[in-house]
């Protein structure tokens, strides 16, 4: 893991915090931006959900403060900056902007027919490839492993209280992150996160061993994502600790 200390979070403009790096700072870029699309204001949904033997139960939905920061797409100057701070790049949100072209990344969430989006486009700038990449993300349905594999991404995490818990209606999975930084990125390297969000790029990080930089500039946002990840580090530290006492015992 890597330490706390080098995984830094700053309340700002990400134009303006980019400004602050010298060229190619950065050895990856992972940006989840504004698509534009209004997904800041996510459409209610059921508290409940039919089960196969015809009853229904009850789900306790994330309540997320809504907004308006999905209502613009990023001005010319942000692409500017965070071409040239970093050496490589994955965004999310390719299919949104015509001067991101290249290789790909489709991140398949094996959600079914729901109303929510089934696979989200990334621009890699590594090669021209167009790899699919599978993680089951549909409500409390959550995957156990992210694969190019889908028999194993189809498999679900057992124990529901394992579940990544969502603060943030654009969130992203911790482990598709983590799939990311194994499959681009090596340990150690610094890593910049434009739009910190929910803080799930910053727990894969630390979880891997990499520096991470990330610029949120929504009070809000960025409160909830600082708690979440404090709790994270305390979970692990404990895990921690745990298994070197098991260790010793033997």
């Amino acid at each position: 893991m890597m330490t706390p200390d080098k995984c830094q979070s700053l309340l700002m403009d990400n134009v303006e915090g980019m400004q602050l790096f010298p060229d190619k700072f950065f050895d990856l870029a992972i940006c989840d931006i504004r698509y534009g699309i209004g997904a800041s204001k996510p459409s209610l949904k059921m508290d409940k959900v039919k089960q196969s033997n015809g009853k229904y139960l009850p789900i306790k939905r994330a309540k997320y403060q809504h907004s308006d920061w999905d209502t613009q797409k990023e001005p010319q100057a942000y692409f500017d900056e965070l071409f040239r701070v970093s050496k490589n790049q994955i965004v999310f949100g390719a299919n949104y902007y015509p001067q991101l072209t290249g290789g790909m990344i489709v991140w398949d969430k094996l959600n079914g027919n729901t109303d929510q989006f089934s696979v989200e486009i990334a621009y890699q700038s590594f090669n021209q490839r167009t790899d699919v990449v599978y993680y089951l993300w549909s409500g409390f349905m959550q995957g156990k492993y992210c694969s190019k594999d889908i028999r194993m991404a189809l498999t679900q995490e057992g124990n529901k209280a394992l579940n990544e818990k969502r603060i943030h209606e654009c969130q992203k999975p911790v482990k598709l992150y983590e799939y990311l930084l194994k499959e681009y990125a090596t340990t150690g390297q610094i890593i910049l996160d434009t739009h910190e969000g929910s803080g799930s790029l910053k727990i894969a990080c630390y979880k891997n061993g990499f520096e991470y930089y990330g610029f949120e500039n929504n009070e809000y946002h960025f409160n909830n994502a600082q708690a979440r990840f404090l709790s994270e580090v305390n979970r692990l530290s404990i895990e921690e600790d745990l298994r070197s006492k098991q260790l010793q015992l033997f």
